[in-house]
């Protein structure tokens, strides 16, 4: 990656963290419904792999890949108006959190069955190969969801059509609370790309460099008509599986470990090594700050849904009568 592309990454990675944060905040103080997911020592692979594409590329990101969105150019005040259920948010209200996505952008909203978005996207890849102009479909999820049938239908589908799709494994280390060593046999998730006859690799996913250069060469492989290509980004969940689980099953010094591993902190030594002041990089987290709560400020503003519009978009229309 060039320094403007390491540099993107971090606008986006500290916005990111800077967004989830003030959702926890929001969340505790009783301003926000239903549930809260977050990212946190996640970002990397969002961020890292959704930069790999192409602008007419589509990629499905997942409960913990705000990032994603801002790479595609998805604006903070979009997002706050989906968790706060207005009706000016790209859902107009009718979902919430993170089931959200802008189709113009080329992301397709979350799916909370893991991994049933691996279908759509497989259905978005072989349309993209139908129509032969070389682009790309991109497709996440975590380790739990490999231990699905869809999962393997998806591989094993894409597989034998050669389709141009990337799959990213966010593998966290737990299924909510199950750890990788009782999910499966195998060392590595990536180990099973060679059983569907696919290229896969396995990648620290906390290094936003090597999760963006492996996801590159996955894309330019798709690209060039040589198929899928099963990507396996290896990092921590560092919160609970939500805000109502504690995560007491992870041992603490585990997360001390990867604590350590903070994939924002490891972007910013990498990029005050190559040059950048500390200054420059404190002006970043104080805009994204500012953008944060000036977002949030237009958001709360906007009004909730009526419900007068409720069934639009949900039934086909009524045939005219004659």
């Amino acid at each position: 990656m060039s320094q403007l592309d390491l540099r993107e990454a971090h606008r986006c990675m500290v916005l990111s963290r800077a967004f989830e944060d003030r959702l926890r905040k929001l969340f505790t103080s009783g301003g926000l419904r239903g549930r809260l997911v977050t990212g946190h020592g996640q970002e990397a692979i969002p961020i890292g792999s959704a930069m790999a594409l192409g602008p007419r590329d589509c990629l499905a990101p997942l409960h913990r890949d705000l990032g994603a969105h801002f790479v595609r150019g998805t604006q903070p005040v979009a997002l706050l108006r989906q968790y706060l259920g207005r009706v000016t948010s790209p859902s107009r209200g009718r979902d919430g959190d993170v089931h959200v996505g802008e189709w113009e952008r080329g992301v397709f909203p979350m799916v909370s069955h893991l991994p049933d978005s691996w279908p759509v996207m497989g259905g978005v890849a072989l349309a993209m190969a139908l129509e032969g102009e070389g682009r790309v479909a991109m497709a996440y999820c975590g380790d739990g969801a490999t231990s699905t049938g869809t999962w393997h239908e998806s591989v094993n589908f894409a597989a034998v059509e050669r389709l141009p799709i990337v799959y990213i494994v966010e593998d966290n280390q737990y299924a909510y609370s199950t750890p990788t060593e009782k999910q499966y046999r195998v060392e590595r998730i990536s180990d099973r790309a060679a059983g569907y006859g696919i290229a896969g690799t396995t990648v620290d996913g906390n290094d936003v460099e090597a999760v963006f250069d492996a996801c590159r060469e996955a894309v330019d492989r798709a690209r060039a008509g040589e198929g899928p290509t099963l990507v396996e980004c290896v990092t921590m969940r560092m919160e609970g599986h939500a805000i109502h689980d504690d995560a007491s099953y992870v041992p603490p010094e585990v997360l001390e470990e990867w604590r350590s591993r903070d994939p924002l902190d490891r972007l910013e030594a990498r990029l005050l090594a190559d040059g950048v002041t500390r200054r420059e990089l404190d002006e970043v987290r104080d805009a994204a700050r500012a953008e944060v709560l000036a977002a949030l400020e237009i958001a709360q503003s906007e009004p909730m849904p009526d419900g007068g519009d409720v069934e639009l978009g949900v039934y086909a229309p009524l045939p005219a009568t004659a």
